[in-house]
């Protein structure tokens, strides 16, 4: 637009993803606090002279100065990086560990398809994806549960929480032992549509602590337990996205169970890509309130 100068603000954010533009740029998306999930362009910061390359990468908490329109009204989509400054780098934590590294992926794409329109704030998605960054780096829980944690709260924030303590089909009240993905979670007996799977009970109850925040209940369970509990909020995650998760099956849970089926959306071990190239007092909760 003729005239047209972009307006500078500020917001702290969360870098999701960081793609190549060019010779010596890149494009970051970024979950900002009050602005929710938007693009913008760091010149120059492939270049060894830059001066905040190196704090502009994944996982990384950061206070930005951005050029543009945040309402979106005007202008470019893509906001430029005018300055930075890095609150807490967890990615720095993460590139030696394996397992915390494809968690910390698996968030970052997660947070990515809960937000499919850009600038629409979203500030309880913010603060459960920076806590959960926040507890993977202090390492207060195992890698698993804070993931699937994670995707559980994502899920109750997006609308789609798996029914556990009544029928998702017909509301009855209790303990039931059948899921369905489809269905919508725990189904009663009456209500359970042919290949419904049959968890364990201590792996409803898993995905209740979860949810709820106790995490006196989710650190007690044993790995079976865990690498069920994962292939269901996978399962439910997945079919509520209609699409997969890139990031998910790399995602490393652990030796598995001997004569155990494999789990859907996790497990594998392998290389995994660069992204992109509540209730509790204690922990990830504290985080996820901030």
């Amino acid at each position: 637009m003729p005239g047209y100068r972009r307006q500078l603000y500020r917001d702290d954010a969360v870098v999701l993803r960081v793609q190549k533009l060019g010779e010596s740029d890149r494009i970051i998306t970024l979950l900002t606090r009050r602005h929710g999930r938007l693009r913008a362009v760091a010149r120059g910061i492939r270049r060894t002279t830059s001066k905040f390359g190196a704090r502009l990468e994944p996982f990384g908490h950061v206070d930005l100065q951005l050029a543009g329109d945040p309402k979106g009204n005007q202008g470019s989509s893509l906001h430029t990086v005018s300055q930075v400054e890095g609150i807490d780098l967890y990615g720095k934590r993460f590139l030696g560990d394996y397992p915390r590294y494809t968690a910390a992926s698996a968030i970052a794409e997660t947070a990515e398809r809960l937000t499919p329109v850009e600038r629409e704030p979203s500030l309880r998605l913010f603060q459960l994806t920076l806590g959960a960054l926040r507890a993977l780096a202090e390492g207060s829980h195992a890698t698993t549960l804070v993931l699937d944690a994670y995707l559980l709260r994502g899920m109750s924030l997006a609308g789609w929480a798996p029914a556990l303590t009544a029928c998702a089909v017909c509301g009855t009240p209790g303990r039931h032992r059948a899921f369905s993905v489809p269905a919508g979670g725990a189904v009663c007996p009456d209500c359970r549509p042919p290949g419904a799977a049959h968890p364990a009970p201590a792996t409803i109850d898993l995905m209740s602590a979860l949810t709820s925040g106790d995490w006196r209940v989710a650190d007690a369970t044993e790995t079976g337990v865990r690498r069920e509990c994962s292939g269901l909020v996978a399962a439910h995650l997945q079919w509520h996205l209609e699409r997969a998760l890139r990031s998910l099956p790399l995602v490393d849970r652990g030796a598995p169970v001997v004569g155990a089926a494999p789990s859907p959306g996790g497990g594998g071990a392998g290389p995994v890509p660069p992204p992109g190239e509540g209730a509790g007092v204690d922990g990830m909760d504290r985080g996820m309130t901030e």
